[in-house]
């Protein structure tokens, strides 16, 4: 996802020029390294949205699961994401609309309101499952009830949503993600000989049971997350119109980059130390222990830290791209940058959403196993949705560029792989 940014033009660069010189670093450079490094934020914000509690949670199951032996869907994703990132930043940019709007305007009503229905399904179970992680975490640090936190919780989204530059907010908030980055070195600790590792992350072991294929399609789903695919399309959009600068291939490197790396490092660390017989019921703090060998005592708050700053990173692009997909599908105005008044229904929808999310978590819900299931859930549904972004981003009717052989293939290669993951659990599930 891209945040607006100023842009000098050429009557100000030239009296910026004509200005005495002045002493270092009050003028960086416009060199290649500056420009790349001023689109990492953006690139950073788009990989951290995608490792949410979700992503994290997903990855300690499957890691204490199944060991080393699954490393190899996290990789196989590498191509994936940056094709994918790429193909939907662009469609929005040229397009300056919304995935939603655009399978509203060239496929017909009926197509964009199924697409916003599955939009709905997986946002709404991942908005829930990361409410309930973020008030876990808070109850971890500041030992007491979860209940008491899952109001605030998406009361603050809500807040932010509505009434703040959730931009400058999210861009806060990223800093309290940073503790998950422990599990790199939690990995590199803990890790048995790079032999066993190089194994299960460059030759796939396919076992016949239902757990493991179910396994392969969450990862999938953790990763292609559909959300992800939405925002991307719709901001882009938004920011197309008020002037943002056209999407830059380093920005879906450092994406796929941050989600690659931390997920890759998280099943690493959760199949070197959690050793639990059913792992899909641990609890929020055993699957913090997987930190514990880095940095002992303190690897539970770290983990709870890292939680709450990925899922209030996540929570504001869930519930908005659940907004805009539904807003779109219906043709109504829609815009984070709308004023409420100017867009009520979004803004509704918004309200909506947290307020469920809030009511959803006064029940008993082990937020592990409602994180896996909601990207196992996504892993299934996210097909359609890769195959309107691959059919729009192909129109020349609907964008200049057309996607490149390398795009098509990736793209396409995604799809098979969820498709084929899908049936495998399915035919595990029957046998």
């Amino acid at each position: 996802m891209t945040f607006p940014k100023s842009h000098k033009g050429p009557d100000e660069e030239a009296e910026t020029l004509l200005r005495p010189p002045q002493p270092p670093p009050a003028q960086p450079s416009s060199g290649g390294l500056w420009n790349n490094l001023r689109r990492l934020g953006p690139g950073m914000v788009t990989g951290t949205a995608n490792v949410d509690p979700s992503l994290v949670v997903t990855a300690t199951v499957v890691g204490a699961a199944f060991g080393y032996s699954l490393l190899w869907v996290v990789v196989l994703c590498v191509p994936f994401l940056l094709a994918v990132f790429q193909v939907s930043a662009r469609l929005g940019f040229e397009t300056r609309k919304g995935l939603v709007d655009l399978v509203r305007e060239h496929y017909g009503r009926g197509l964009a309101l199924g697409c916003a229905l599955l939009v709905v399904v997986i946002n709404m179970a991942m908005i829930i499952a990361d409410v309930l992680a973020v008030s876990d975490a808070l109850s971890i640090i500041l030992n007491q009830r979860r209940v008491f936190f899952a109001a605030a919780v998406a009361f603050s989204v809500w807040y932010i949503l509505i009434f703040r530059d959730y931009r400058k907010i999210t861009n806060v908030l990223l800093w309290l993600s940073l503790p998950l980055y422990v599990y790199v070195a939690s990995a590199i600790m803990e890790a048995p000989s790079p032999g066993t590792v190089l194994l299960g992350t460059i030759i796939p072991h396919v076992q016949q049971s239902p757990a493991y294929a179910a396994s392969i399609v969450a990862l999938f789903g953790s990763l292609l997350t559909p959300y992800i695919l939405v925002w991307q399309t719709s901001s882009r959009g938004e920011q197309a119109v008020i002037g943002g600068e056209r999407p830059h291939s380093f920005e879906s490197h450092a994406g796929t980059v941050v989600s690659v790396l931390l997920s890759y490092c998280v099943m690493v660390s959760a199949a070197a130390v959690l050793k639990l017989p059913a792992p899909i019921d641990m609890t929020t703090r055993q699957a913090a222990d997987a930190l514990r060998p880095a940095v002992g005592a303190l690897g539970p708050v770290l983990f709870a830290i890292g939680i709450i700053g990925a899922g209030m990173v996540a929570l504001p692009v869930l519930c908005a791209s659940l907004c805009y997909s539904v807003s779109e599908a219906m043709g109504w105005k829609t815009g984070l940058s709308e004023h409420p008044w100017d867009a009520p229904p979004f803004y509704v929808l918004i309200s909506l959403s947290m307020f469920i999310a809030a009511v959803a978590n006064f029940f008993r819900i082990n937020p592990v196993k409602a994180l896996y299931l909601s990207q196992l859930l996504a892993g299934v549904l996210t097909i359609p949705i890769l195959i309107f972004i691959l059919l729009l981003a192909n129109n020349r009717r609907v964008v200049k560029t057309g996607n490149t052989l390398s795009q098509n293939f990736w793209v396409g290669a995604a799809c098979g792989a969820l498709l084929a993951s899908g049936l495998l659990w399915l035919w595990t599930i029957f046998r």
